[in-house]
């Protein structure tokens, strides 16, 4: 086979990989006959769009709910947005491949932690990028953000890299609970920079950590108390590039999470859609006691 037959042929499967289940689950046989104490109720929005001026979408947004009672012990329900970069498709390839690898790792993971399992499948979806972007000409240097957030139980773990954000909206506040990786960013938090000349910043997209371009990553990771009515919002920097903090507060919170989806994106667009604008909202409508 040619090398140009070999590409092509490697990046359909990278591309048209499919879903297996019983592979994600895998990792937790020994689990079988264990039960969650409370479940999330979800209602659940997510939207990506194109913007005003890209050519192609390198966003992606996944979520998988599962509902086999070990599962939903151990690992709970598992939520992500990833911003692709590198030119010619391969933020694209770059954001896809981070995802379903992540995906199959948490479920997979032998880890007794949530958290370290969600750790874990962020850097195995490193190293496969990684991987691949060295060994495909037309991919070097592709990476991505990607941000996670799982719903384990009454609680909720946040692993993230890159500058796409996971938002907490509990009553009538927000609260950005990623910190981006970004040199605006750091400038910022030391204090060498404003918000406003962050804003202004010939500089602003300039990220310090993602997935793919080094062969070892720094994930952060958060955990939060979950409570009945909290929402997430999980989205690229295409959203938060045009809309305030507090638009985003008052739309979330106002509207069911679909519809909050579609206005946000709207919004964005008519302020100019700079960038691909990908929007995931998860609300928890209620914490149930599980019952078999």
């Amino acid at each position: 086979m040619s090398e140009v037959e070999w590409r092509d042929a490697t990046q359909q499967d990278e591309i048209t990989a499919r879903f297996d289940r019983q592979e994600l689950v895998r990792g937790w046989r020994r689990a079988e006959g264990r039960s969650p104490r409370v479940v999330p109720i979800t209602r659940i929005g997510m939207k990506t769009d194109l913007g005003c001026v890209r050519e192609n979408n390198e966003d992606k947004a996944e979520f998988y709910e599962p509902d086999d009672p070990p599962t939903l012990a151990v690992r709970g329900s598992l939520y992500m947005v990833a911003d692709g970069m590198g030119g010619h498709a391969a933020g694209q390839i770059a954001s896809e491949l981070a995802i379903k690898k992540a995906l199959a790792a948490y479920y997979s993971s032998d880890s007794e932690d949530p958290g370290d399992a969600l750790l874990a499948a962020l850097r195995s979806a490193n190293d496969h990028v990684f991987q691949v972007a060295a060994t495909i000409p037309g991919r070097s240097g592709m990476g991505t953000t990607l941000t996670a957030l799982a719903l384990v139980e009454d609680k909720a773990i946040v692993a993230h890299i890159g500058d796409s954000r996971a938002y907490l909206i509990r009553g009538e506040t927000i609260l950005q609970i990623t910190d981006d990786h970004s040199w605006v960013a750091e400038q910022v938090r030391s204090g060498a920079m404003s918000q406003e000349e962050a804003e202004r910043s010939p500089y602003r997209n300039i990220i310090t950590r993602c997935i793919g371009t080094q062969p070892e990553i720094e994930p952060d990771l958060y955990a939060a108390e979950t409570l009945p009515l909290d929402t997430w919002l999980l989205c690229s920097d295409g959203l938060t590039g045009h809309v305030a903090d507090s638009e985003l507060l008052q739309v979330a919170r106002d509207q069911a999470p679909s519809e909050a989806c579609r206005q946000l994106v709207e919004l964005a667009c008519a302020r100019g859609g700079h960038d691909n604008v990908t929007v995931l909202i998860v609300r928890v409508a209620a914490l149930e006691p599980y019952t078999a």
